[in-house]
C-alpha cells in the first residue's frame, strides 16, 4: 500500500516529492510554512525542501520551490543508470563475498 500525505485545504500543493532528485540533489524532507506564522517569519512562506547535495551526504541544505531546478528526461535516465550500475557492483561483491565463504561449492 502507498503512503498517503493529506495536503490541508487552503495549503499549495508541493512541486516536488521526498525521494526525488533534482539538480540540487535528493530531497529528504519537506515542511510547509503557511504565511502568517513565525516559521513563515522567520523562513519564508510555502514549501520548504530538505535536500542532501548527494545520498552519501552528511550536509542537508533547504530550499524553496523556486529555489530548486527539476532534472532533465536524460539527466534522470543517467542517475537512474547509475543506482542500477552501483547496486549490480554490490551485487558482484556480495556474490564473490559468497563463493569464498562457501569455498566454491554452491551449497547443494
Amino acid at each position: 500500500m502507498q503512503p498517503t500525505i493529506s495536503i490541508p485545504q487552503g495549503w499549495d500543493y508541493p512541486r516536488f516529492v521526498p525521494g526525488q532528485w533534482t539538480k540540487q540533489g535528493l530531497i529528504i524532507g519537506m515542511e510547509y510554512n503557511p504565511p502568517g506564522t513565525m516559521l513563515a517569519h522567520e523562513y519564508g512562506q510555502g514549501w520548504r525542501y530538505a535536500v542532501l547535495p548527494d545520498k552519501n551526504s552528511q550536509q542537508v541544505f533547504y530550499y524553496f520551490d523556486d529555489q530548486i531546478q527539476q532534472l532533465s528526461v536524460a539527466e534522470i535516465q543517467a542517475q537512474i543508470q547509475a543506482e542500477i550500475e552501483q547496486h549490480q557492483q554490490q551485487l558482484a561483491a556480495l556474490q564473490q563475498q559468497l563463493v569464498v565463504i562457501t569455498g566454491g561449492s554452491n551449497g547443494c
